[in-house]
């Protein structure tokens, strides 16, 4: 766990980048846990959205998602391919935020610092799990409250209400894209937390209903390819199409910075 996390006073902010377009902040795992400590501490309200090659090709494609990435407070590289990108097109980032591994950082931090943490998202069954699994990791966490993701419409003012009575200081929220951005967006204004991050179908894997890659799959960008053996039929068509976009894309911006270049030369 970061161990440096409690004495942060000092407002560094993040430089933000752009890879093929999308903005992405220029932060490592250790520099991103203490911001968020800094948010919590401050209550600076933050909606935090973790960018893979599938947000950058919706974002190249889907205006009102492009709004949402604009207004979010972080951004983090949660693709290996996000880094590699950057880095090809001469805009290093420090490296990854996994979304998994820092809500679990988060949770651990929560536990040892007093946040209380609020659960929204996955399946009845699978939320129960998750707070069971975290209380089981940490004695010490303050649970403000969780329910699951299958609500209604007309149920989201309820919804927030619960979270603001919590006293909520993080809010994980476990839906899927772009479910959970479009959500954290439109609510947040609302809620009374400080920080609102997106955390996708982690809670899947601390329910240990779905196993992450091994270790050296996700250093080398390969989660995709585990994935893809894990469910066949319905992910490749989607990872085809949104590999491919992302190549294109990173190809694309390639050739025109080497067209500048070549025209600065000449």
């Amino acid at each position: 766990m970061i161990d440096n996390c409690p004495n942060i006073a000092v407002v560094v902010p993040a430089e933000r980048i752009r890879v093929t377009g999308c903005p992405v902040d220029r932060l490592s795992f250790k520099e991103t846990v203490a911001e968020l400590c800094r948010r919590i501490d401050s209550g600076i309200r933050t909606h935090v959205i973790f960018i893979n090659a599938a947000k950058i090709v919706r974002y190249s494609k889907n205006p009102p998602f492009r709004t949402i990435i604009n207004r979010a407070d972080l951004l983090l590289a949660d693709g290996v391919a996000v880094v590699w990108a950057a880095r090809l097109l001469r805009r290093p980032l420090p490296g990854r935020v996994n979304g998994t591994d820092l809500m679990e950082e988060m949770v651990a931090v929560a536990a040892e610092r007093g946040y209380r943490v609020f659960f929204l998202g996955a399946t009845p069954e699978v939320i129960v799990q998750v707070v069971g699994e975290f209380h089981r990791r940490h004695p010490n966490l303050k649970v403000a409250g969780y329910r699951d993701g299958y609500f209604r419409d007309e149920e989201h003012e309820t919804i927030i209400q619960e979270i603001n009575r919590s006293g909520a200081d993080l809010l994980l929220v476990g839906m899927s894209t772009p479910q959970k951005e479009l959500w954290v967006d439109q609510n947040l204004n609302r809620l009374q937390v400080a920080v609102a991050q997106g955390v996708g179908g982690s809670f899947d894997v601390v329910a240990g209903v779905v196993s992450r890659a091994p270790r050296w799959m996700q250093y080398n960008g390969l989660e995709w390819f585990y994935r893809l053996l894990q469910e066949p039929r319905r992910m490749w068509r989607r990872y085809l199409e949104t590999n491919s976009t992302f190549l294109w894309l990173v190809m694309r911006e390639l050739l025109k910075s080497w067209k500048l270049h070549l025209a600065g030369d000449s």
